[in-house]
């Protein structure tokens, strides 16, 4: 009896057989699905809400658009593929064309224009704030199409590439493998774009991303070259005789599959769980576990998203081990419980003590949705045999379309829900974007400081000194006309009274405006008659000339940054004060203790940055402005409340999700017996319609 199973099992993987580059070339394929899939979906939302200030229920609507037009776009796409007839293929074209597609809109995606045009066109707060949703929207759309040109051909080719049940599980864990590879990079992009090379000493992690972005297309389009010219498509001679199949009557077989059915049911409520862990867990790390710094909690969740990679990585050896033994069926079953592990251990890893526990939960995580990915794309290959086996056709295109529109639907759901429970929390976008404006001035501040300072400013040369003093007027004062005329546009803004504490606020704000518009000028003023002098000091002048004009140039090239700083200050105080009033109003003490103690910490930074004099020494400046930047960086810190609901919501909704899927893959019953049957009567039915067109053939020869 075992005699003959092991013969024929080893007659399929003889068949079956996918030499190492072809391998290697498929699998460097993942790249795009698992790493830059994901990093467009996460980091969007993440650094539209913390870094330009967006809000989270409108990213989370904005993004779910996207998502709908993604998983709708899937069916077209895989039956377009499957209807494509070309001398490269039906799959190859669509490497080429996606893969270069992915890189450009990519790179776009992140390029939100802005600017004084920009600010022209928009000039409140408000109106700009939904051109930047729009351009996002847009943006995303081009970008998940481009995926999708790419991604869905790519995934039916494996599918294709070998008739084998474990070596298609081997060919889709060579995906998985080179795309957590890659992916052990992705995570610190956001930790690459705080870094001030990347976004500049005024800037903030998207216009970091920017440069990072360019970086990421630059690799891609050589790899879109690869594919086209290294992969092939083996079973393309018989399938380009098959007769073109209609849209709909191919949509309605995959969904009249009841084990597909199951599996993708399956893949909905685990792709939007594991999307609540991905949007709700970049911010737990940030602001709960590292107090609202975000660059530690950059760091941290680069750390642990290189943890994630490695795990995926390594995750692919006991897969093919695991699943021949106990069946791909059994298998995902134990994806499915280590990830319901990985959600509870946060319970206790979740600890800003000892943040590094972190890491536990994301072992166990990524393991499990290594598993599950790499045995769901491997599983509708066999749905797709069994198909054929009832159909007389092959239409990989199609079932691997619906199978990743089941995915991106529970993706984009969990996108919406997700922004909405951002907003459900009361997480303060607002108070981390005031906070951010203020950090940056005082860095922008410290880099002027430090130019000044350094080998071109009075530590070097007569000439270098010079040179410094002249760029360095010649920018502040386009600095300071121009927010000049911000201050004038914002001091004639007609005033509110509809509510009293709105009132008080414009009043103040007012003040603040008048008084910040009064130095402002002066400080124009004193720009342009350092310049007048600088014009006639002639070809050589004198080392005294030159030292004194640049002495009292620094004070005035620094006061504009300093009015900033104040103005931003008054402004981020404001804020907290009218977020306290709310607390108090529906009565949660512990949100008001909370505000007025940030209010407390805030009003001393605006007192600290007023006691600062800008004629003090260089050195003391660069000093006293380190201690403010320390002390601005935690300010960030979000209510109790806040961080409560956001570990609430992120740990219960993917663990019952999980509950779930687990129903609906026991409903599956496409065992690992059945497939080897299935494979055997194709081989024979193949092999019968072979004879029969040799024996048509015979005749007319003879």
């Amino acid at each position: 009896m075992k005699e003959p199973k092991n013969s024929s099992n080893q007659n399929i993987r003889a068949e079956g057989y996918i030499p190492f580059t072809q391998l290697a070339a498929y699998g460097a394929g993942g790249i795009i699905p698992i790493a830059l899939f994901n990093v467009a979906g996460i980091l969007v939302g993440l650094m539209g809400n913390i870094s330009l200030g967006l809000s989270a229920f409108w990213l989370g609507f904005i993004l779910i658009i996207p998502r709908i037009w993604d998983a709708l776009s899937d069916p077209i796409i895989g039956h377009i593929s499957d209807n494509t007839r070309t001398r490269w293929g039906r799959r190859r074209p669509y490497l080429l064309v996606g893969g270069i597609l992915v890189s450009i809109t990519f790179v776009i995606m992140w390029w939100i224009p802005k600017g004084e045009m920009v600010q022209a066109w928009f000039p409140t707060e408000s109106s700009y704030h939904a051109f930047q949703l729009v351009y996002i929207l847009f943006t995303l759309l081009l970008f998940f199409t481009a995926v999708n040109i790419f991604e869905i051909p790519h995934g039916a080719l494996g599918m294709e590439m070998t008739t084998d049940y474990h070596a298609r599980t081997r060919l889709f864990s060579a995906k998985s493998f080179v795309g957590n590879l890659f992916a052990m990079s992705t995570p610190w992009l956001f930790a690459i774009a705080t870094m001030e090379v990347f976004k500049g000493p005024g800037g903030n992690e998207a216009d970091g991303m920017r440069y990072v972005s360019l970086m990421i297309a630059a690799i891609l389009i050589p790899l879109s070259f690869w594919w086209f010219f290294k992969l092939r498509e083996p079973g393309f001679q018989k399938v380009s005789k098959q007769e073109k199949t209609h849209f709909w009557k191919d949509m309605k077989l995959v969904v009249s599959n009841r084990n597909f059915v199951m599996l993708t049911l399956t893949v909905f409520t685990l792709a939007m769980g594991f999307n609540f862990v991905q949007l709700l867990g970049s911010y737990i790390p940030i602001f709960y576990v590292f107090g609202g710094d975000k660059v530690a909690g950059a760091t941290m969740l680069g750390i642990n998203g290189t943890v994630w990679a490695i795990t995926g990585v390594l995750a692919v050896f006991p897969l093919n081990w695991i699943s021949p033994k106990l069946g791909k069926r059994n298998t995902l079953i134990i994806a499915m419980v280590l990830m319901s592990l990985a959600q509870l251990s946060k319970i206790v890893c979740y600890n800003p003590h000892y943040p590094y526990l972190i890491v536990i939960p994301t072992v166990l995580l990524s393991a499990g949705m290594l598993f599950f990915f790499t045995l769901g794309s491997s599983m509708v290959g066999d749905i797709c045999d069994e198909d054929e086996l009832n159909t007389g056709k092959r239409s990989e295109g199609s079932y691997y379309a619906i199978f990743w529109w089941f995915i991106k639907m529970g993706t984009a759901l969990a996108s919406f829900v997700a922004g909405a429970l951002i907003v459900f929390t009361m997480f303060d976008e607002a108070q981390v974007t005031k906070v951010d404006s203020l950090q940056g001035n005082i860095r922008e501040l410290r880099s002027k400081v430090q130019i000044w300072n350094g080998d071109h400013g009075f530590k070097g040369t007569t000439a270098s000194l010079l040179e410094t003093t002249k760029k360095q007027c010649a920018d502040a004062l386009d600095e300071s006309k121009i927010y000049v005329n911000f201050l004038e546009k914002e001091s004639i803004k007609k005033e509110n009274e509809s509510n009293q504490n709105i009132a008080k606020y414009q009043i103040d704000r007012k003040s603040a405006l008048q008084n910040a518009l009064t130095i402002t000028k002066s400080t124009v003023f004193g720009l342009e008659h350092i310049q007048s002098q600088l014009e006639t000091l002639g070809s050589q002048p004198s080392d005294s000339a030159v030292i004194r004009l640049s002495n009292e140039a620094v004070s005035l090239t620094l006061q504009t940054k300093f009015e900033k700083a104040k103005m931003n200050s008054f402004e981020l105080i404001s804020h907290l004060n009218s977020k306290s009033l709310e607390s108090k109003l529906i009565k949660k003490e512990e949100t008001d203790k909370h505000y007025n103690l940030i209010m407390q910490e805030i009003t001393g930074v605006r007192d600290r940055i007023a006691d600062i004099q800008t004629t003090s020494s260089l050195a003391s400046l660069d000093k006293d402005l380190g201690i403010i930047e320390k002390e601005i960086m935690p300010l960030t810190q979000q209510t109790p409340y806040t961080l409560l609901m956001m570990r609430i919501v992120e740990i219960g909704l993917p663990f019952l999700l999980s509950l779930v899927s687990i129903f609906f893959v026991l409903k599956y019953s496409l065992t690992e017996k059945r497939s080897h049957e299935i494979k055997e009567l194709l081989k024979q039915r193949n092999s019968e319609r072979s004879n029969g067109e040799n024996s048509e053939i015979e005749p007319s020869i003879v």
